[in-house]
């Protein structure tokens, strides 16, 4: 079977690295020249424990081919980029246009799978409509497929192969022709359904996770407000049997929870008030650490560290990083910023100059370099205040004030948070 993925993202990258280590022809296409070239020249470009191992592999055996130019295949895995626009809703472009590229090299047969998270009827309403413009009957001549991957970044190549997998055909024939393709390699559960399910399914994942970290978030504000320790409240609850709230943060990134929900509410706005809530909470929680600095420091911080740029720890993915959002709402306050990220190269800057003379140490994002601070870093500090928004900090320095999103409630009082 030869396989293409279009995309050689966070998900089409290490999803066509996978079939070829079971065996499969893979051609990897990609619009981006820079990443094609990398690829060809044994270098990946995103980070991902032993992604690089394993591509160098199937590079080496030929199994895999980073091309800059799609080729024929039994097998076209979609695999782009859905952004949300403006007002939120999916924008359909990638995927319009991976069609319009695959379209001319269909033949009787081949299996189109879309990967994609997007809206629901995306398969229906948009993909299959272009396919039988150009003459194919979906489910007779070709299959058209919508499997949403279901991976955590960090732990992508053992969660390809063991998480279960949901398979949604236009037509019955579609599922059973995308279990064939997933069966390669896939060793947990085939959750075999229609298109639509598949869809809306996959969004109501990060929905449900999105959902529980905003109540844990509006625990934290409530907390605050009434002089209790949050962290402490969802420990204790969390020992009920039947009760599992999820950990506040910063705010939620990353193209998951920070962006599908959208697509639902902006779907059927009338009938997701809840979701939409949700997402008010968490969006403006970056804020909310902004202010909770201007609180703590008595509005008189003239330089703060954010540590992580990352939306997730030990990941070098940046997209929707409330780490970073947090960062331009104290420079627009004044504040002079750092941010570091020795994950990310574009933040992994001298540490020491981060910290010298800062008022504050944000904890942005949970890299396990931050669970210890070195003491000269620390004590180049004008003030020697980390805020641990993830709850991970381990180390400890004379001196030193250590506040969590539990502990905020000692740092401010009623007539602060509300001046």
């Amino acid at each position: 079977m030869k396989i293409a993925t279009i995309g050689l993202g966070y998900i089409g990258l290490p999803t066509a690295v996978m079939f070829a280590k079971h065996g499969q022809e893979v051609i990897g296409f990609d619009t981006n020249k820079d990443v094609i070239a990398s690829l060809q020249s044994g270098r990946i470009h995103i980070e991902e424990p032993g992604l690089q191992e394993a591509f160098q592999d199937v590079l080496d055996n030929g199994l895999l081919r980073p091309v800059s130019r799609l080729e024929a295949a039994n097998v076209f895995i979609i695999a782009v980029p859905t952004p949300h626009t403006e007002d939120h809703s999916c924008d359909t472009r990638y995927i319009r246009q991976a069609v319009k590229d695959v379209i001319p090299l269909l033949e009787l047969g081949n299996t189109i799978i879309l990967e994609s998270t997007v809206a629901p009827k995306t398969t229906t309403g948009v993909i299959q409509p272009m396919l039988e413009e150009s003459g194919f009957t979906v489910g007779v001549d070709v299959h058209l497929v919508h499997c949403p991957e279901r991976v955590l970044p960090g732990q992508i190549m053992t969660e390809l192969v063991n998480n279960n997998r949901i398979i949604g055909g236009v037509t019955p024939e579609c599922t059973v022709a995308g279990s064939v393709v997933y069966r390669t390699f896939v060793k947990g559960e085939m959750l075999l359904t229609d298109a639509s399910t598949a869809e809306l399914s996959k969004l109501m994942e990060n929905t449900f996770r999105d959902t529980n970290i905003a109540l844990a978030n509006e625990l934290v504000k409530l907390s605050a407000e009434l002089g209790i320790n949050a962290l402490d409240v969802i420990e204790m609850a969390n020992k009920h049997p039947r009760v599992n709230i999820h950990t506040p943060g910063p705010g939620v990134g990353g193209h998951c929870l920070a962006v599908d929900p959208y697509f639902i509410t902006t779907a059927a706005p009338e009938q997701t008030p809840l979701i939409q809530t949700t997402r008010e909470i968490n969006s403006t929680m970056p804020k909310y650490i902004a202010d909770s600095v201007d609180v703590i420091t008595n509005n008189t911080a003239k330089k703060v560290v954010i540590l992580g740029a990352a939306y997730k720890g030990n990941v070098d993915d940046i997209r929707e990083s409330p780490a970073l959002k947090i960062a331009e709402h104290l420079q627009q306050r004044g504040v002079e910023v750092h941010v570091y990220d020795p994950h990310v190269t574009h933040y992994a800057m001298n540490p020491e100059n981060a910290f010298a003379d800062a008022d504050m140490a944000i904890i942005a994002t949970e890299h396990d370099e931050f669970k210890q601070l070195p003491s000269n870093l620390l004590t180049s500090m004008a003030s020697m205040r980390v805020f641990d928004t993830k709850n991970i900090f381990e180390g400890q320095h004379d001196g030193l004030s250590y506040i969590t999103l539990g502990t905020l409630h000692l740092y401010t009082s009623r007539s602060r948070l509300h001046a």
